[in-house]
């Protein structure tokens, strides 16, 4: 497969997981999967499907770089699940990167807003808005954060940001 510009996978890293992709045609591809895991089963098997997924789509998308949402600072209303699911999930990713030699960035959720939505405080309907004004129809907000990231991560990898 040759492509004259980097193929970029955009994840936005949890339980419900966002990603998105251009193609080459030019199409933005995005989606949504779900790695949450009954109770009945061993809350190792949530990153095993994502390991499984990643591979999968990797062999599938052939990307010369992975960019991420880097979550930093969670509330305390959980006791820190959210936390220790969002670290499971970026250190399978960032360990997978490194199996494959493949170059990862994780870009801070703020940045990623204010690119978006012109603040780095902006709300998911502000996001999803932002997107959607760019002529993409995310079915949620995990969607619309992996098309704001990748959006971001093309103007990045051309030096329109920093």
């Amino acid at each position: 497969m040759h492509t004259d510009h980097p193929r970029i996978l955009a994840l936005d890293l949890m339980s419900n997981l966002g990603w998105a992709c251009r193609s080459d045609d030019g199409q933005i591809h995005y989606g949504t999967e779900t790695f949450k895991v009954p109770q009945v089963e061993s809350p190792g098997f949530r990153w095993l499907r994502f390991r499984n997924w990643l591979k999968r789509i990797y062999e599938t998308i052939h990307p010369t770089t992975i960019f991420f949402e880097e979550v930093k600072g969670f509330p305390s209303k959980n006791r820190g699940r959210d936390s220790r699911v969002y670290y499971g999930f970026e250190h399978s990713l960032t360990a997978f990167c490194v199996a494959a030699s493949l170059d990862h960035h994780g870009v801070p959720v703020g940045t990623i807003k204010k690119f978006i939505a012109g603040g780095g405080n902006a709300s998911k309907e502000a996001v999803i808005r932002a997107v959607q004004a760019q002529g993409h129809r995310p079915a949620d907000s995990n969607q619309a954060d992996a098309i704001a990231l990748l959006l971001y991560a093309e103007a990045y990898m051309k030096g329109d940001v920093e």
